[in-house]
């Protein structure tokens, strides 16, 4: 009986993680199925790591460097074992479900544990938990095979739990949490991610700091913050080799400082200001929070029910529509909107109303910066501050991940209220106005979404102004539907919510009914828009994606040579390639995201004219000696070596008679 009374506790533990489980495999059923995720950027780490993999398999060692892509790099950030962190080992045994699965199951299971520390019921932790593992965005990331900052978006709730655990509860204790929770974040190895999180807990720091003044508990403040310094050293030593080798090779790559002086160009000792910015959020675009499609949702072509189909097809150009997007905002492109959930923003609003205390302020502080650092060129002011002042911040480009915490901080603000509201620690009065106001904010805005959709723009983006007036007016009737259908969604989400803590108030409904409810209508509410960025038919056969990484007759041509030298594939976008060059061949070209500053500046300054000349003379070339004779200008590409010139992957490579 004794043992049955202590095993009673655990019972709603073991059952959320059964429920996280069960949520993880049924949206991801595929993998039953013995499908894997077909993602770009888990295809581009396995072209970039075949050399690394194959010297490791081959001789024990572990290589630091690999000669597969753009003429050869570091290979830190591409595929580097450090065998004496136990830690990564940890987080192996953690992810025993297959990608994705394990990423989604612990999305849950790290804001359960930080609802937890909160002091949630775990019920309610539960229904905070799917809140914040469904966000639209996690799911982007997965679709793209952004794998690393998953796993570090993951393990950013418990640690942040283990902090406020420790400031609000028990020092020690909390301290033993950050530690363990934030060496695998480290270990995870997305400094973007963890830099983030970093500026939320500075917020959150400042905001106790002010609070411990006020209330004369300053003392206990410092004393708190001195026993967490412990952690951080220990999980910085604990990563200490991963964190060097990639502090050591950002000094030179295109992160760090140039060696060359340009005319009209400040050399920095980041990324430039336009690459860093050059995916920015528009300020309107904010509404994405609550309506996904509020710019049309992700650069994804019409289908064949829309006006714009229909136009084009009456107009005999069907094949046209490809070159038609949803999405109409100002990024270049974009695989979805930053959609946390038209309940979850409406609840947040309602924390802001019913929440006392510092952690309202931490979390609203952090959120409303969170979203103007992601305005980037459309709020300079604030983005020059950060990348002139803020150590680190120019070292990260796509300034929209700045909303990563916001997508933290609204889910837990909104789940504060409501555990304020079913703790009974909230007056009636006080809950009544609340609703009133939240509902009337993001209801009232929705509501005028669908009366007046213009107040969402043109509906038209800045390359579509010289379209004829038929396309253009089909482009907006499209846009605008989507708009209102997803206003009208996200309304009937938040009326339905707020009928539930309604039914709560006037005891129509019990406690756990209710929080019933209103997890079911979240998670209807997340589900479906996810399922618009990463279904099932994102998932393949391996033996069908391994058909990729079959040599093309080009490519069979080239492995015949034995001797040393590079491939220049032409039938790709070289120095944003992933295709498979580089998993055969010693390629000029190849995709990554921190190549080497050097020879960045070599493609600039030398190999784009080299390639550009070659272009020009094979154009006018009648025969393969004029064709080659491109070549004796090529000094850059001869100098690295390039043999072999692919023009046509079903036809012999073109050799460099010239190639040094």
């Amino acid at each position: 009986m004794d043992i049955k009374n202590k095993l009673k506790p655990l019972l709603p533990h073991l059952i959320a993680v059964i429920i996280f489980t069960v949520v993880a495999f049924v949206y991801f059923y595929p993998v039953l199925e013995g499908k894997v995720l077909k993602a770009n950027d888990s295809t581009v780490y396995k072209i970039n790591s075949k050399e690394i993999q194959d010297f490791r398999a081959k001789t024990g060692k572990e290589p630091l460097w690999t000669n597969s892509i753009f003429g050869g790099m570091p290979a830190y950030l591409i595929s580097t074992l450090y065998p004496g962190n136990l830690i990564k080992h940890v987080d192996n045994k953690i992810r025993t479900f297959p990608m994705p699965v394990s990423v989604l199951f612990l999305f849950m299971t790290g804001f359960y544990l930080l609802l937890l520390l909160f002091g949630f019921d775990p019920w309610l932790a539960i229904a905070g938990a799917l809140a914040y593992g469904l966000s639209s965005f996690f799911f982007q990331i997965l679709a793209a095979g952004h794998n690393t900052q998953a796993i570090a978006l993951a393990y950013v709730p418990p640690m942040i739990g283990g902090i406020y655990y420790a400031y609000k509860r028990d020092a020690l204790k909390g301290a033993l949490m950050t530690a363990f929770f934030l060496a695998l974040e480290i270990q995870s190895n997305h400094p973007q991610v963890t830099y983030y999180a970093l500026i939320s807990l500075l917020i959150f720091a400042i905001v106790e700091f002010i609070y411990a003044y006020k209330d004369k508990s300053v003392i206990k403040f410092l004393k708190t913050s001195a026993i967490l310094i412990i952690p951080f050293i220990i999980a910085i030593g604990i990563n200490f080799a991963s964190l060097y080798t990639t502090y050591e090779y950002g000094k030179f790559s295109i992160r760090g400082k140039s060696d060359l002086t340009f005319k009209n160009k400040v050399s920095t000792s980041g990324l430039d200001k336009e690459y860093i910015t050059a995916w920015s959020y528009g300020v309107d675009e904010t509404f994405n929070l609550l309506i996904p499609n509020f710019k049309g949702g992700s650069s994804h072509p019409f289908d064949r029910q829309s006006e714009t189909y229909k136009v084009l097809a009456g107009n005999k150009h069907p094949e046209a529509i490809d070159q038609f997007r949803k999405y109409w905002g100002t990024q270049n492109s974009t695989e979805g909107p930053h959609y946390v959930g038209s309940i979850v923003l409406f609840l947040f609003i309602l924390g802001l109303m019913l929440v006392k205390g510092p952690e309202k302020w931490w979390l609203l502080v952090a959120t409303i910066l969170s979203i103007m650092l992601a305005w980037g060129k459309n709020f300079m002011p604030l983005t020059d501050l950060f990348i002139n002042y803020f150590p680190g911040y120019n070292k990260f480009r796509a300034v929209t991940m700045t909303l990563v915490i916001a997508e933290f901080c609204i889910p837990l603000l909104g789940f504060l209220a409501l555990r304020d509201i079913f703790n009974g620690t909230t007056s009636k009065k006080e809950i009544i106005k609340g609703l009133k106001i939240a509902a009337g904010v993001t209801g009232g805005f929705l509501l005028l979404a669908l009366i007046i959709p213009g107040i969402a723009g043109s509906f038209l983006s800045q390359y579509e102004a010289d379209l004829p007036p038929w396309l253009k007016t089909a482009l907006v009737t499209d846009r605008k539907n989507l708009l209102r259908i997803d206003a009208f969604r996200s309304l009937l989400f938040i009326l339905l919510s707020a009928g539930v803590i309604i039914g709560f108030l006037f005891e129509k409904l019990k406690k756990k009914p209710a929080i019933l409810i209103l997890t079911l209508l979240i998670v209807i509410d997340l589900w479906t828009v996810d399922k618009r960025y990463l279904d099932a038919d994102r998932f393949e056969r391996p033996s069908i994606i391994q058909k990729a990484y079959n040599p093309s007759a080009a490519d069979a041509l080239i492995l015949k040579d034995l001797s040393d030298f590079r491939v220049l594939n032409f039938t790709a976008s070289t120095f944003n390639d992933n295709s498979p060059t580089s998993y055969f061949h010693k390629s000029i070209g190849g995709y990554h995201g921190a190549k080497m500053e050097r020879y960045q500046e070599l493609i600039d300054t030398a190999l784009t004219r080299n390639m550009e000349l070659i272009q020009a003379v094979g154009g006018n070339a009648k025969t393969m000696e004029e064709f080659q004779s491109a070549f004796k200008g090529t000094s850059a590409l001869n100098m690295l070596n390039t043999k072999y010139l692919i023009y046509n992957a079903d036809a012999p490579p073109l050799a460099n008679p010239y190639a040094l």
